[in-house]
């Protein structure tokens, strides 16, 4: 059983005290089918996308709400949902108003490729400057609530519920047996597992937590506005905006113009497939130099160690150093210590989270390197916290007040790479690419098989030159063709393109750069923002 959104908010709110903030969705690049599938999925969840947003009375408190549609296209979310949530946040912000998420997601909407996985940047970097003005956020996770929803705002809660016996995860069970051939260890991924293991506050149902909901915004009323504010917005509420019947006319062109399209791609479409997927292929070549050649170029380096806190993990590396003379804090993947389901854990994000105090605290810039097969995917990154730990990353990211650059040096795969991407600056590789999962898995999802894996690298656009165009990545340090066939000088170019881009940074005021990099990832992926 599945409870869905207008079910929740009967059950959280006072009666007939929701108000909802929703627009029309943004217009968003689709295709025939995918639009075919809007419409089906309208008519299926009875809403216009797979999010709900508004405000209400909690016990007579008044509180903005943000609730997920899991019959909306499995409550993905896409560009328009997330601007949608991204809206919500900010006018919670805005209005001082505590914010309750109850996400049940799927995780990315893998027809709009890796634009829509970068979306949990800006939902969670929302979330983050609401938190930063002071205001509540609590947190109930219905079922099921997975991948990059869970690892991104569905993780940064003050507090965090969820719904009895609902399934919550990193990774989605199907994709793993694709990628391994074996089923994920069960029992693992639900709520009652993940509250004994502290990674969640408690499972209770809808009403239960609605008396929990209410007494911990009491305690937290030091941040909220006086009660006399609920009374008051009684009056105040703007009616909802109608939103019209969702019809086949208003996103549909004639046959006729779509068939002659159709023919145009399919050449172009082969040459991408190919040029995309060798990339990935390249990517992968064992003799690919990572991090530890970078650092060999980089001078003063000093080697650090875990996380301060009895926790290290050989997937990662931290470093002080020099960059042409430019002094910065160093986090990245090492792609010599991943090995098979050995990837990055909740130990090696804890890390990260480490160099970005350091980099805070000494006022120095930080580079992150992403190169990595994805993070970890078994029972013990699940138990630790995996997920939110790179909630945290991103969120810390998009509000670090110290010059940042990434670098997309290889393979960018999932939340892993998510969590390092965020930054004032992002370079890459030629042969580099991002994507919400190895196009295997994606192939895996969409078509029930890996078949057709360089078919969806080239329709997520996840290559360096698409992530350039799409405003993702902002420089592209060539291969001459192949990294793996010119190891020194390409690590030689891009310590100097990395020097660079940190001279320029430290010439800005602090402030100025900490609100461009906001306003990068608020405005990312809607029409007219790309690169």
């Amino acid at each position: 059983m599945r409870t869905s959104a207008r079910e929740l908010l009967e059950q959280l709110l006072d009666t007939d005290s929701f108000v909802s903030w929703d627009r029309p969705p943004v217009t968003v690049a689709a295709s025939p089918q995918y639009r075919d599938a809007l419409r089906k999925a309208a008519v299926a969840a009875g809403t216009d996308e797979s999010v709900l947003t508004g405000e209400g009375l909690l016990r007579g408190r008044r509180v903005a709400v943000i609730a997920c549609e899991f019959g909306f296209l499995a409550g993905s979310i896409g560009v328009a949902a997330a601007e949608r949530i991204v809206s919500a946040v900010e006018r919670a912000t805005e209005l001082g108003l505590p914010l309750v998420a109850s996400p049940t997601s799927g995780g990315t909407r893998m027809q709009e490729g890796t634009v829509a996985f970068v979306q949990m940047v800006k939902i969670a970097g929302a979330v983050a400057a609401h938190k930063s003005a002071g205001h509540p956020y609590v947190v109930y996770l219905r079922n099921p609530t997975m991948g990059g929803v869970f690892a991104s705002w569905g993780s940064l809660g003050h507090i965090t519920f969820a719904e009895p016996g609902a399934l919550i995860g990193f990774l989605g069970p199907r994709v793993y047996q694709a990628l391994y051939g074996r089923s994920f260890p069960e029992g693992v991924q639900t709520a009652e597992n993940l509250y004994r293991r502290g990674v969640i506050d408690g499972v209770l149902t809808i009403p239960v937590f609605r008396r929990i909901a209410h007494r911990a915004l009491s305690v937290f009323s030091g941040i909220e506005l006086p009660d006399s504010a609920a009374v008051q917005s009684n009056s105040e509420r703007i009616a909802p905006r109608p939103q019209g019947p969702v019809t086949p006319e208003r996103a549909q062109e004639s046959e006729s113009v779509e068939a002659e399209r159709l023919r145009l791609d399919e050449g172009r479409s082969r040459a991408a497939d190919d040029r995309v997927w060798q990339s990935v292929l390249i990517s992968r070549r064992p003799e690919r130099p990572g991090i530890r050649e970078l650092l060999r170029h980089v001078t003063q380096r000093v080697p650090l160690s875990g996380t301060g806190q009895g926790e290290s993990d050989r997937t990662a590396v931290l470093a002080l150093g020099r960059f042409r003379g430019r002094p910065c804090v160093v986090f990245g993947h090492d792609r010599r210590g991943q090995q098979g389901e050995n990837t990055m854990g909740p130990a090696a994000l804890r890390e990260a989270r480490r160099s970005m105090a350091l980099a805070r605290e000494l006022r120095l810039p930080l580079v992150l390197v992403i190169d990595t097969v994805g993070a970890a995917l078994s029972k013990e990154a699940e138990e630790r916290g995996l997920a939110p730990e790179i909630a945290r990353c991103i969120a810390d990211l998009v509000t670090l007040d110290t010059p940042t650059v990434s670098v997309l040096l290889g393979q960018g795969t999932g939340g892993g790479a998510l969590a390092l991407l965020p930054a004032d600056r992002v370079l890459a590789a030629t042969h580099a690419w991002l994507a919400p999962l190895p196009p295997e898995g994606a192939s895996a999802i969409v078509f029930r098989d890996t078949d057709h894996a360089a078919e969806l690298a080239a329709t997520q656009r996840i290559g360096a030159a698409d992530l350039l165009d799409d405003g993702v990545v902002d420089r592209i340090v060539p291969e001459f063709p192949d990294a793996a066939d010119e190891p020194v000088d390409f690590a030689r170019r891009m310590v100097a393109a990395i020097a660079h881009e940190l001279a320029t940074l430290r010439a800005r005021p602090e402030p100025e750069l900490l609100a461009a990099r906001q306003a990068r990832y608020r405005r990312l992926g809607l029409p007219g923002m790309t690169g």
